[in-house]
């Protein structure tokens, strides 16, 4: 029987997290070796939960870090990561320029796989959005996205995201981007393209977060033992 790919989980009681570790949990090709939380140390007889300044004993014991958390604890997970030789899974968002510039520095000792959407159809979606705006190259181009109301930052990473994928359809278009933090919404994108008298809505709506908690575990498996490098959904769909 093949070695079960051994986790460390970041965010172990956020929401996203929750829901990887059910689904890690009740697959037999991974094991959670600790979740990291922020203080919430109630007793989990499945997996031990640890404060951050232990995490670099269990990612000792670990092949693959997972972080679903905010952009400076996450960069700051990344380093650890790096500094262990084990390769990172962020699906953290909301990054700035220099937070992303010192990933890209982790990467070139670890590999580093980022996405700000771990969604299959999403990423997809990327692809049409680069193909369909290009199409139709004199048409308008908006963005709609929707999501809980937690949710901090706005417009959200899969939107920014889509948008750069429009763009390279069609390079220096205008996007105006839309939000909304609204009760539960798991998160909906809509790329519309709008000319004379038609339009064409491309529209991706995730009904559970199971989606993304799925896709970054199959981003954990397809990483462990690449190469350094800066990896993302585009690259495990073979898209790029």
């Amino acid at each position: 029987m093949k070695t079960p790919l051994r986790i460390v989980l970041v965010g172990a009681n956020g929401r996203m997290g929750r829901r990887v570790a059910d689904l890690a949990r009740s697959d037999s090709r991974f094991q959670l070796v600790a979740g990291v939380t922020r203080g919430n140390l109630k007793e989990n007889l499945l997996y031990p939960l640890i404060l951050a300044d232990e995490l670099p004993y269990h990612l000792a014991h670990a092949d693959v870090l997972i972080d679903f958390s905010a952009p400076s604890p996450s960069l700051a997970f990344a380093q650890a990561a790096a500094k262990a030789e084990k390769a990172a899974v962020i699906g953290t968002t909301g990054f700035t320029d220099a937070q992303r510039t010192k990933l890209q520095k982790a990467a070139k000792s670890i590999p580093v796989f980022l996405s700000p959407n771990f969604s299959l159809g999403m990423n997809l979606l990327f692809r049409l959005a680069e193909r369909a705006s290009g199409a139709l190259g004199d048409y308008d181009l908006s963005i709609h996205e929707a999501h809980h109301s937690l949710k901090k930052d706005a417009p959200s990473g899969t939107a920014l995201k889509l948008a750069q994928a429009a763009r390279r359809g069609r390079p220096n278009a205008e996007i105006p981007i839309t939000s909304v933090r609204a009760g539960t919404i798991v998160g909906d994108h809509t790329l519309t393209i709008a000319g004379p008298q038609e339009r064409l809505e491309l529209t991706h709506r995730a009904e559970s977060r199971d989606a993304f908690a799925r896709g970054a575990l199959h981003a954990a498996l397809w990483i462990a033992g690449r190469k350094p490098g800066l990896y993302d959904m585009q690259d495990l769909l073979g898209l790029e």
